[in-house]
């Protein structure tokens, strides 16, 4: 497997909400960052290097220019309630922001966004059934289905404009107390990182069942979505 030597610097969005955090305390310190919020006083722990914008994300050219000079963008803002009202938020943090930062990163040349899409995607389908990669999207409410309109989007830029795009399907996250004991579905996906970190070949689509944990674990997915190889697009997911 081909590594990849270098990664330029990566945009992340929403970069005080509480993935974003978990993820720059647990690998942040790897890479070089851009921390793009709304509000600039929910960030804490900034590192030295990292640079910090406020923006908002449903204005264009504000993502033009929190996209430029940008090696990859890790997408993780919205709004994330269950019960957002879709007209005064989804709309404009979820749909348009989405679209407006896939549009910004291809037109600066960035090589990848990776999209924070949710397990509520498909959370209408039965308790009972095993829900499997290829699975249409089943939202059981309107943040689900922004979210399947963030995966359309990211598709229509990997296959019709070239720009590498990956959806990572959050089911949870969670932070685990000192020697809590993890299930033996949960061990299996979170001890085993997903082969195409930082790799340049072929990226192969998480499909491990599990909650993810918050701790670590949880950013292995998007650890290799970020800084994994070449495959235009693919969901990397939780299959149920």
């Amino acid at each position: 497997m081909t590594l990849r030597k270098e990664l330029g610097r990566i945009l992340i969005t929403g970069a005080g909400g509480r993935v974003a955090t978990a993820f720059r305390h647990a690998v942040g310190h790897r890479y070089r960052l851009r921390l793009a919020e709304r509000d600039s006083g929910l960030l804490n722990d900034v590192h030295p290097d990292d640079e910090v914008i406020s923006f908002n994300i449903a204005d264009l050219d504000a993502c033009r220019t929190a996209c430029a000079d940008i090696d990859t963008v890790l997408h993780l803002s919205a709004d994330p309630s269950p019960n957002v009202d879709f007209c005064g938020s989804l709309i404009d943090n979820n749909m348009l922001g989405t679209f407006n930062i896939f549009r910004a990163a291809k037109d600066a040349g960035c090589r990848r966004v990776v999209f924070a899409s949710s397990a509520q995607v498909v959370e209408g389908y039965p308790l009972d059934y095993q829900i499997r990669p290829d699975d249409v999207p089943k939202p059981k409410n309107l943040y689900g289905a922004s979210k399947a309109f963030g995966e359309g989007i990211a598709a229509y830029f990997a296959h019709q404009e070239g720009l590498s795009s990956l959806s990572v399907r959050i089911a949870l996250l969670t932070t685990l107390a000192d020697g809590e004991p993890l299930s033996a579905s949960r061990y299996e996906c979170l001890s085993q990182p997903p082969r195409c970190h930082r790799s340049v070949g072929t990226l192969h689509p998480y499909r491990r069942s599990a909650a993810l944990d918050g701790t670590w674990h949880f950013q292995q997915p998007l650890q290799a979505a970020v800084a994994g190889g070449n495959q235009p697009f693919a969901r990397l997911l939780p299959a149920g």
